[in-house]
């Protein structure tokens, strides 16, 4: 969380990527009707704010509390995700002008798509600059930022099984020299 993968993924963009953000995909997925009487059924009305919608922190914060309410938000949410981009997969698979499909898909390795990537990239970044960043998107504090990690597989598993690894931990210009450096690499390999 807050390593820096969808910045990673706006740097192949720029290189003619298409990309898919599992992440925005679940946003949507959250506004389907059925989706959405799902996980009120599940979750109750205290996760919806003042307008009547999905508050999407009050109900990070009940499911990362407890593995049965993540397991029950995610057999709600992944299916439709998964489909949406395995959608998309195939709309780009088939445009020319797209050089590669980028996945931006943070339980990426968990939920089984790891192998239906032709190359794995590991977004690496120390604990204290990704705790700053999620303090400053409003995602967590140090401890929720832990208690969500947990129900990951390890950072060092992740980045033994990535056929690369991005080092962010220093600015913006040197995280996209190495994604161009990746990005030459894989095209010049086709």
């Amino acid at each position: 969380m807050a390593s820096g993968k969808s910045t990673v993924a706006a740097e192949f963009a720029k290189l003619g990527c298409a990309v898919i953000d599992a992440d925005k995909i679940a946003h949507k997925v959250l506004d389907r009707k059925n989706v959405r009487d799902r996980i009120l059924r599940s979750f109750g009305n205290g996760i919806l704010d003042s307008t009547g919608e999905i508050d999407r922190q009050k109900l990070a914060d009940i499911a990362f509390a407890d593995s049965e309410k993540l397991s029950t938000l995610n057999n709600i949410v992944h299916p439709y995700v998964l489909a949406r981009a395995e959608q998309l997969m195939n709309e780009y698979s088939r445009q020319e002008q797209v050089k590669a499909i980028v996945l931006d898909m943070p339980l990426l390795v968990e939920v089984g798509w790891a192998k239906r990537c032709d190359k794995l990239i590991f977004v690496d970044c120390e604990a204290p600059l990704r705790l700053d960043r999620a303090k400053k998107m409003g995602i967590c504090e140090k401890s929720q930022l832990s208690v969500r990690e947990n129900f990951q597989i390890s950072l060092d598993s992740k980045a033994r099984l990535a056929d690369n690894v991005i080092c962010n931990n220093s600015g913006l210009s040197e995280l996209s020299r190495q994604v161009v450096e990746i990005f030459s690499y894989m095209v010049g390999c086709k």
